[in-house]
């Protein structure tokens, strides 16, 4: 029941070009993972459920005024049809629930608090629709907001993972990252959004079931992840050179694409920007695979395979993480059919 109120909230907002359905389907899709954050019944998943549950109602206000105050101006219910002041309103609500800097503050927080599938769903299937939104609208949102927007979610999302001992915290400082690269070119090439977000989700996806296939909740437990699967951890640092946008891996494509569309509209010092916020995300990405080939316990009991360990096999896994790591072949079909 709870699946299927997901996916039709996210299928309603996708397949609606009116204001009302679209906020429908986006309150569907809120409120059907509220259940799925609190299962654990736990006082850290209870506050990471009060604080997204509050932060989207706030959001979803701001969506439904905005939306209405557009259909009084315009005389229309129509997406299409959004006035400039109205758009940018409802474009900085859509952000909050994106999990955009700077209203970035309840993601880690959140994500943190709830289970690595449930953070799973988080993090790719709810972005869906409120990014499908502002694609629709992305004509009539002020171009020098989202670059803003997306410039500084790029620096938090880089700057705010390299302390993190936390796998889920990075993740949601990854995100912050990733999504500010496909704010920056949402309005000047619409379609380059979509691919980044469908090469996100890919390999979000394949990072949240390694980590859920080899109990991975902390940076220090990587030094040892070896001992339980050596195929899956080695594959598990591709997907983590992938999301770090080392070529071949797939994950360069959407970053190559978005510096060349950006330098061919003549903003190269937007592209300089973000390729140099790329260093951060590098970095704390690059110490990760540091923590789980340098640093290896002495003790030889980690040392070995633990054969009494049963993983959790999931058929999902090898598939997302060949997804992840082996399509960077169809970069050149994407960028010739635009």
């Amino acid at each position: 029941m709870i699946t299927m109120s997901l996916i039709i909230g996210t299928l309603t907002t996708l397949s609606s070009n009116h204001w009302l359905l679209a906020w429908v389907g986006l309150e569907i899709s809120t409120l059907a993972i509220i259940p799925l954050m609190i299962i654990p019944h736990h006082p850290r998943s209870t506050e990471a459920t009060t604080k997204y549950f509050l932060t989207q109602a706030v959001a979803s206000a701001t969506i439904l005024f905005s939306s209405t105050m557009n259909a009084w101006k315009t005389g229309q219910w129509n997406l299409f049809t959004s006035s400039n002041p109205f758009s940018t309103i409802t474009a900085l609500a859509l952000m909050t629930k994106l999990g955009l800097a700077p209203m970035h503050f309840w993601l880690p927080e959140v994500l943190q608090g709830i289970p690595l599938t449930t953070g799973l769903i988080l993090s790719t299937w709810q972005k869906i629709a409120p990014m499908a939104i502002l694609v629709q609208i992305s004509e009539s949102i002020n171009m020098f907001i989202l670059f803003m927007v997306g410039t500084i979610s790029a620096y938090i999302g880089g700057w705010g993972g390299i302390n993190q001992t936390q796998l889920r915290k990075i993740m949601a400082f990854s995100s912050i990252s990733h999504l500010g690269w496909m704010i920056t070119i949402l309005k000047l090439n619409p379609h380059l959004t979509l691919y980044n977000l469908v090469i996100y989700i890919m390999m979000t996806t394949a990072m949240f079931l390694s980590l859920s296939s080899l109990f991975l909740t902390k940076t220090i437990q990587m030094a040892t992840f070896w001992s339980y699967s050596p195929t899956l951890a080695a594959a598990f640092l591709l997907v983590i050179f992938s999301l770090t946008g080392l070529p071949p891996l797939l994950g360069f494509s959407p970053k190559l694409l978005i510096v060349m569309e950006l330098t061919k509209q003549d903003t190269s010092f937007l592209a300089t920007l973000l390729l140099l916020s790329s260093l951060l995300t590098t970095f704390f990405y690059l110490r990760l695979t540091f923590i789980s080939t340098l640093i290896i316990s002495p003790n030889t009991q980690y040392s070995s395979i633990i054969w009494r360990v049963s993983l959790q096999t999931n058929i999902w896994v090898p598939i997302f993480i060949m997804l992840s790591t082996m399509t960077f072949i169809l970069t050149p079909t994407f960028y010739y059919l635009q």
